[in-house]
C-alpha cells in the first residue's frame, strides 16, 4: 500500500480512515481543506499523531509514489478544494474526476482547471473513472451562485425566526447563509456537532469568512428577537439523531419550533431517505412551521449529462469508467458515453466489488473482492456481520424469550421448569394462557427427551427451541428469539 489520495474532504470520501489507517498505516495525501476535515476526526479518535499526512496544492506538480506519479486537477463540487486525480502510470494515464460539477461562478472563484483535462486528452489517457451521480439528469447542473439568490430572497421576505438545514460540509451553502444573515442584520447559531467543527476549520483556514461576533451560541439565539436570528442546523437528510430531527420531533433542549419560524431544507433526500426526510418536514408544519424544501433551496455538486460529456470530450479516454451512484447512474453514464462516440465494449460498467485490470491490449475484469458497508458499533469495526443483524432484527420484530430447565447431573432427570421468561414479545398479563400452553408444550417435549434418555444439551436445545417455534407462530404469528437455558445441579 503506497499512499490514500483524496479527491476532496466529504464524510463519504474521508469517514472510514480513521477506521482504516490503524489497520493500514500509510501515508494521506489532499488538499488543505481536505487534510484540515481529517484531522479533526483524527484528534477525535486520538490518531493524529501516529498519521502522516501530506497537504498538496492542484496543479502540475506530482507526487511520486512508487512507480505512480499523481497530479490534483482542481475541479468543482459542493465543498471547496475538489479535485480530480491524474495518476501516472507506466502503461498510461488514469484519471479519476473525483465528485465534480462545471460550475462557471462557483462562490470561491477557483474555477475546475479545463485547460488541464484538456492537455490530459492530448498526452493520451488510458481509463477515466467518472463521476456518474447525475448521468440521468439532462442539461447542466445549476451553479452554487442560484442557491444564493434563493436564500436571499427567504432572507428579505422572512420575518421571525430563520433555521436553515443543509450538509455540514458544504462550506460555499455556509458561506452565502452567513454573508446574507450578515447583510440582513441576523446573528448566526449553530447545531450539529459536524457543522460547528466544519466552520470553526473552514475558517481558520481561510475557507469560509465569518463577520466578527455574528456567530451566537443556542442559549444566547433564544434571547434575541425573532427576526435578528438564523440557525444553521444539521439534519437535512433526516438523520435519527441530528439537530433538525430533534428540533421537529420536539426532542431539541434548546431549540423548539413556534409559529412562525420558517425552515429551509437547503438540500434533497439522498436515495433511499426520501421517506425520513418527508417524515421530518411533516413534523416541523405540525409544530407550526413554514416549511422551504426541494430545487428551489439546493442545486446537486455533480455534474448533469452536458458537463459529463464536457469532461470526456476533453480528456478522451480510451475507456471510461462510471463510479459513485446506483447501477441505474452507471447504466445511464454508458448511454451519455457513448453519444460522444465511445465505443460500448470500451465502456466498463464494474458490479461492486469486482476488480477490473488494465493494461495496454484492454482491461480484464478480475475475480470479486468482498465489498460492501463495514458497520461501526462502539468500538467493533466490521464485527457485526449479517447474522447479528438478523438477530437484532428479530429481537425488535418479536422480541426474545428465555426457556429454562434444571437438570440433575447424575440422571438426566429434569427436576424443574420448564419457566418462561419474555421481554418484547407479549404483554404476559394478556398473554397469560400462551404461555401456559407453551409451557404444556415444553413439559411433553422434556418428558419425551426423558425417555429417549437423551442428554446432549445441543440436542436438547434445538428440540425446544423447534417446539416453542412451531407453536408460537401458529398462535401469534411471530418468531421470537427462543433462548433455551438448561442449569446443571
Amino acid at each position: 500500500m503506497r499512499a490514500f489520495i483524496l479527491t476532496h474532504g466529504h464524510e463519504d470520501h474521508i469517514g472510514a480512515l480513521p477506521y482504516v489507517l490503524p489497520r493500514v498505516n500509510a501515508p494521506v495525501y489532499g488538499t488543505k481543506l481536505t487534510i484540515g476535515l481529517l484531522k479533526r476526526k483524527l484528534e477525535e479518535h486520538r490518531l493524529l499523531k501516529k498519521v502522516s499526512l501530506h497537504v498538496v496544492e492542484p496543479g502540475p506538480k506530482k507526487v511520486k509514489l512508487g512507480p505512480f506519479q499523481v497530479e490534483w486537477v482542481r475541479t468543482n463540487h459542493s465543498i471547496p478544494d475538489g479535485c480530480g486525480i491524474a495518476i501516472h502510470t507506466p502503461l498510461g494515464i488514469i484519471y479519476h474526476s473525483g465528485d465534480f460539477k462545471i460550475d462557471p461562478t462557483p462562490i470561491d472563484g477557483r474555477v475546475a482547471d479545463l485547460c488541464r483535462l484538456g492537455r490530459l486528452g492530448t498526452e493520451g489517457v488510458l481509463a477515466m473513472i467518472v463521476d456518474a451521480t447525475n448521468a440521468e439528469r439532462a442539461g447542466y447542473t445549476p451553479s452554487e451562485k442560484v442557491v444564493g439568490e434563493a436564500l436571499e430572497r427567504v432572507f428579505a421576505t422572512t420575518r421571525g425566526r430563520l433555521i436553515i438545514a443543509t450538509f455540514a460540509s458544504n462550506i460555499h451553502r455556509l458561506q452565502q447563509i452567513i454573508t446574507a444573515a450578515h447583510r440582513y442584520g441576523r446573528k448566526v447559531a449553530v447545531a450539529g456537532r459536524s457543522m460547528r467543527n466544519n466552520i470553526v476549520v473552514a475558517e481558520e483556514l481561510g475557507y469560509l469568512d465569518v463577520p466578527k461576533g455574528i456567530i451566537v451560541e443556542l442559549d444566547e439565539m433564544n434571547s434575541l428577537p425573532d427576526d435578528r436570528v438564523v440557525l444553521i442546523t444539521t439534519g437535512s437528510q433526516g438523520e435519527p439523531m441530528a439537530a433538525l430531527t430533534l428540533i421537529a420531533n420536539g426532542e431539541h433542549r434548546q431549540v423548539q419550533i413556534k409559529p412562525g419560524d420558517t425552515v429551509v431544507i437547503s438540500a434533497t433526500p439522498i436515495p433511499g431517505n426520501e421517506r425520513v426526510v418527508g417524515r421530518t418536514i411533516d413534523n416541523l408544519f405540525r409544530r407550526g412551521a413554514q416549511v422551504i424544501y426541494g430545487q428551489q433551496v439546493h442545486v446537486s455538486g455533480h455534474a448533469s449529462q452536458e458537463e459529463l460529456k464536457l469532461m470526456l470530450n476533453l480528456v478522451r479516454p480510451h475507456y471510461a469508467i462510471p463510479f459513485h451512484g446506483e447501477y441505474r447512474h452507471l447504466n445511464a453514464f454508458k448511454q451519455v458515453a457513448m453519444e460522444v462516440g465511445i465505443p460500448e465494449e470500451r465502456v466498463i460498467v464494474p458490479e461492486l466489488g469486482e476488480r477490473l485490470e488494465l493494461a495496454r491490449e484492454g482491461i480484464v475484469r478480475r475475480k470479486k473482492v468482498q465489498a460492501g458497508p463495514v458497520l461501526i458499533d462502539g468500538l467493533g469495526i466490521g464485527d457485526v456481520g449479517n447474522i447479528v443483524l438478523r438477530d437484532r432484527q428479530t429481537l425488535a420484530e418479536n422480541g426474545v424469550l428465555v426457556v429454562v430447565v434444571v437438570m440433575e447431573k447424575q440422571t438426566g432427570k429434569f427436576i424443574s421448569g420448564p419457566d418462561i421468561v419474555t421481554r418484547g414479545f407479549v404483554y404476559v398479563r394478556e398473554s397469560e394462557h400462551i404461555l401456559e400452553e407453551a409451557k404444556k408444550r415444553a413439559t411433553v417435549e422434556l418428558e419425551a427427551i426423558e425417555k429417549r434418555n437423551i442428554t446432549e444439551w445441543s440436542l436438547i436445545k434445538s428440540r425446544l427451541k423447534n417446539v416453542l417455534t412451531d407453536y408460537f407462530y401458529e398462535a401469534t404469528g411471530r418468531r421470537p428469539i427462543i433462548l433455551p437455558i438448561i442449569i446443571e445441579i
